[in-house]
This record gives structure tokens, C-alpha cells and sequence, in this order.
């Protein structure tokens, strides 16, 4: 494993948002949804998310979730993907989405 210095750390912009919609990305070639991700003073920011295997589009309204927020704006699929929600993959190569225990408030950045 490669080590980062904590400057490294401290540049990626890693925030709480909650999901407020979830639709299918019919463009997409691999199943996918379009997420609208309240960020709190962020405001609201759009994602392009495999996560379709283990979440149904209304399991995830009201959802928090960690994103990266400071990735430049990429165009998938049709979506202008503005954050990057974070998971990690189960033993069947599924997306697990990193979640909160309590509630925080929108655009809490990760301590």
C-alpha cells in the first residue's frame, strides 16, 4: 500500500449529503441511477451510481451518504456526474454504500 502525507488527506473533500431522488440512467450500459444529493451549503449536486445490484430506487430517498465532492464534473452516460458517492464492494463485486450510524447535517465534512 502506497502512504499519502496528511496534506493529501485534507484535499479530498469528502461530505455528507442526503439522496433526494433516484432514477433509472436509461443511457447507461451498465445498470445505473441518477442521484440528486442534497449537500447542505454545497447545494444540491448530481452523481451517475452503479449501485442498482443491492438498492432499489426507493430504498434510497432520504439516504445519507458520503461523496466525494471536489472530483472536476464528469459527463457518464449522459449525466453530468458532479460527486462521487463512496461504497465498497462485497464478496459478489456489489457496491456497499459507506453510511451513518446518527443523522448530521448536510455538508458535514468527514473528520
Amino acid at each position: 500500500m502506497q502512504t499519502i502525507e496528511w496534506q493529501d488527506f485534507e484535499r479530498v473533500e469528502l461530505r455528507v449529503g442526503t439522496i433526494l431522488s433516484a432514477s433509472n440512467n436509461q443511457k447507461a450500459r451498465k445498470p445505473a441511477y441518477v442521484l440528486e444529493i442534497d449537500l447542505g451549503p454545497l447545494g444540491i449536486k448530481t452523481s451517475s451510481a452503479q449501485i442498482t445490484a443491492l438498492y432499489r430506487n426507493a430504498q434510497l430517498i432520504g439516504r445519507q451518504v458520503l461523496c466525494v465532492c471536489n472530483f472536476a464534473p464528469k459527463s457518464i452516460a449522459g449525466v453530468l456526474s458532479q460527486v462521487l458517492v463512496t461504497g465498497v464492494y462485497d464478496a459478489e463485486n456489489r457496491v456497499v454504500l459507506a453510511s451513518f450510524e446518527h443523522p448530521l447535517a448536510n455538508g458535514s465534512r468527514l473528520a
